[in-house]
């Protein structure tokens, strides 16, 4: 792969990088690069540097990822210097590295409502746009505006959301292309009653998601009328042991990390479960965890 440590002339650039801890499960190889651009600016001047044939994966808090043992010949991008946030009247605009957690919590404070369920939701907003990321009935689309995205040429282009095929967990972004900020309309609220909604999602997902282990986030989508993990449950592969994985004991939808975990093992159960569901009830589970470097 191309040499990429000119690249530091527009922030820190290293080679040879572990993601494993850079993913909420715990899992994956190595990336041949990892670049994290001091702000916006320099990170719309590298890519104009970066031939169109190289492989670019974004990578925020990992929450929503299964990386391949054998790691990914790809020039990794952290963009958590890209946090501007910022309120204005009932709208929020954030940059792409902001924690979707911190989001929440300034239009809780600014008494605004529409992100609460960002409280729950681990990962960065760039991630979260991309998959249209949602909780306890609210999801990304239901106030987003617009968002600023950079293509592969270094140019930014504004888009609403109107032109973005917003369905659940998915975004149609531009080939190619990477979030750099979105905006947000909220509703104006008072702002105790905005926290107490974060607090009591906050408390209903730690008694309901096994978040004392690493672990991915929903591995499946819920099919239309029904959920992953009942089925997955159904079929009695709750607790299910592969290596150093299981399938959660609290919740099915979930496969948790035990120590040590592979992204073979992580598969293997996430093959088990697809296969299994899909025999005995004829519906086919999606994933939701995007693979990268592997699949199924």
């Amino acid at each position: 792969m191309i040499d990429f440590s000119t690249l530091s002339d527009f922030g820190n650039i290293q080679a040879d990088v572990s993601l494993a801890s850079r993913t909420t499960l715990g899992v994956g190889g190595h990336a041949a690069w990892l670049f994290r651009p001091s702000d916006e600016m320099a990170l719309i001047q590298a890519m104009k540097k970066i031939p169109e044939d190289t492989y670019v994966f974004p990578i925020g808090r990992g929450s929503n990822l299964l990386i391949a043992d054998d790691g990914i010949d790809a020039l990794v991008l952290d963009l958590g210097a890209l946090n501007a946030l910022q309120t204005d009247g009932v709208q929020v605009v954030s940059g792409a590295g902001s924690r979707m957690s911190k989001i929440a919590q300034r239009a809780a404070t600014a008494g605004l409502s529409g992100l609460e369920f960002m409280a729950t939701v681990p990962g960065d907003l760039g991630g979260g746009i991309a998959m249209n990321a949602g909780a306890f009935g609210q999801q990304v689309s239901d106030v987003l505006v617009s968002i600023e995205v950079l293509s592969r040429d270094g140019q930014v282009q504004n888009i609403s959301r109107d032109n973005l095929a917003m369905q659940y967990r998915y975004t149609a972004l531009p080939q190619g292309s990477l979030v750099l900020s979105a905006t947000f309309s909220l509703v104006k609220k008072d702002a105790e009653e905005v926290k107490q909604a974060m607090r009591d999602m906050r408390s209903k997902r730690s008694a309901t998601q096994p978040l004392n282990l690493p672990n991915c986030g929903s591995v499946f989508k819920n099919p239309e009328g029904d959920f992953a993990a009942r089925l997955i449950e159904s079929v009695g592969l709750k607790g299910k042991q592969m290596g150093k994985a299981n399938i959660s004991d609290v919740h099915a939808n979930f496969i948790v990390n035990q120590g040590g975990a592979s992204c073979a093992d992580v598969l293997g159960l996430i093959r088990l479960a697809k296969n299994t569901v899909k025999q005995e009830t004829n519906i086919d589970l999606e994933p939701e965890v995007k693979l990268v470097g592997c699949t199924l």
